[in-house]
């Protein structure tokens, strides 16, 4: 039997910090930014006094910063003492995890006004100690002493897949190159640069140094070529990979009986789920994240819709692999289809499902902690028709994003719906 929420959840604010790589900038500083960027988007105004709990998803700022008790830290810097902070760790869903925890607060009754946040300062580590840091997330009893990185661990799925499906890596490549579209439209985006704007820049870069200018015809070209696009671990390329970022975010839900006083245009979160899946070395199929499709499932029903009734997805792209997996998971499309469902671009932001209309964290970057709240940041501008150039033309009631933690240990999915 299908549960509801206790009573209505409203999303009646939501903003982000710029997505990059910021030597000059803590993960303080980026949370600022993001808080205050979500001031603004609140129609009405609101006074932040009225905040009385605050969620901050973040993975490890212990390791990237040598900050712990960040929630805390976060809510002294943006004046919100003596609010409950409470940090929520679940690795890279641990936004989307914070997310649902607010909208449990709020749903429960114990709370009208709730701030969700996420953050996390990734570009003070060297790669190699980021992807250190990012294994813990993996069973590191088992999985991280056999040599496994994130990397090689999607790899592993993307040739799971290949095999079991019949997918090329030029299927995988239909994605990075989707979601750079995307994101060369979002002024937030880590990476706003379309591929194959990408690779004239390199051609310019060759000619002004006065080297060898490269051949490539065509975008294809340049990503099947090794020097351009090296490979990271078969079959996954370095424009396969979401990149290493920093970057913050922040939304308010608030009780939908005073969501009036924010704003005429909110969005209601309709539906919640969450699951969570043993170790990727003991899965029977390596095909599919059972979380996912749990969480998925948790979420339709306490909506009451369906996969089908979704217009609009912000699903968790960390590697190319991901994307074309939670669009099965989902439900969009049957095991085997998504891939093709990309290469015809039905997932296109003309698409008849877009999906990662922000460039998702291929393109838009991927601070892991902050990653599901900036799903959410995306739902409020698209839906509320205020995406600027990346906005999608059709009718947007539905919407839904998708959140995983490491290998898909974790995930959480949201519905959204606009109303009206």
């Amino acid at each position: 039997m299908s549960k509801k929420l206790g009573r209505g959840v409203a999303l009646v604010g939501a903003g982000m910090s710029k997505f990059g790589a910021f030597p000059d900038k803590s993960g303080r500083d980026l949370f600022v930014e993001a808080f205050q960027a979500m001031r603004q988007s609140v129609d009405k105004g609101f006074d932040p006094a009225d905040v009385e709990t605050i969620y901050i998803g973040n993975f490890s700022s212990d390791l990237f910063e040598g900050q712990s008790h960040t929630a805390p830290i976060m809510a002294d810097v943006i004046g919100l003492t003596p609010r409950p902070a409470t940090r929520i760790e679940d690795a890279c869903a641990s936004g989307g995890a914070a997310l649902r925890q607010g909208v449990l607060a709020i749903a429960s009754g114990l709370y009208d006004v709730a701030l969700v946040g996420g953050v996390e300062k990734m570009t003070s580590l060297p790669t190699a100690e980021v992807t250190d840091t990012l294994a813990a997330a993996a069973d590191t009893l088992y999985e991280i002493p056999a040599g496994f990185t994130f990397p090689g661990f999607y790899a592993a799925i993307a040739s799971a897949y290949m095999h079991k499906y019949g997918l090329k890596p030029e299927h995988l490549m239909n994605v990075a190159l989707k979601n750079h579209e995307n994101g060369a439209l979002n002024p937030n985006a880590q990476f706003g640069v379309t591929i194959p704007a990408w690779m004239e820049g390199r051609k310019a870069a060759a000619q002004k140094k006065g080297r060898p200018i490269p051949t490539w015809q065509n975008e294809m070209e340049f990503l099947h070529d090794d020097r351009a696009n090296p490979m990271i671990a078969w079959p996954l390329r370095l424009f396969d990979c979401s990149p290493i970022t920093d970057g913050a975010t922040a939304v308010l839900l608030v009780a939908e009986e005073i969501a009036q006083r924010f704003t005429d245009h909110p969005l209601h979160i309709i539906g919640s789920g969450q699951a969570s899946d043993v170790a990727l070395h003991d899965r029977q199929d390596l095909t599919s994240l059972n979380a996912a499709r749990r969480a998925a499932q948790e979420a339709y029903g306490m909506a009451g819709i369906t996969a089908q009734d979704v217009r609009l997805a912000e699903v968790h792209d960390c590697f190319t692999i991901a994307e074309i997996i939670a669009t099965e998971d989902l439900g969009f499309f049957a095991p085997g289809d998504g891939f093709k469902a990309a290469e015809d671009r039905v997932t296109a932001r003309d698409g008849a499902k877009p999906v990662n209309t922000s460039g998702g964290l291929k393109s838009k970057g991927h601070p892991v902690g902050a990653s599901g709240v900036a799903q959410a940041v995306e739902m409020f501008k698209q839906m509320r028709g205020e995406a600027g150039d990346r906005q999608v033309a059709h009718d947007l009631p539905l919407g839904l994003t998708h959140n995983v933690g490491g290998t898909g240990g974790t995930c959480v999915v949201h519905i959204y719906e606009r109303r009206g």
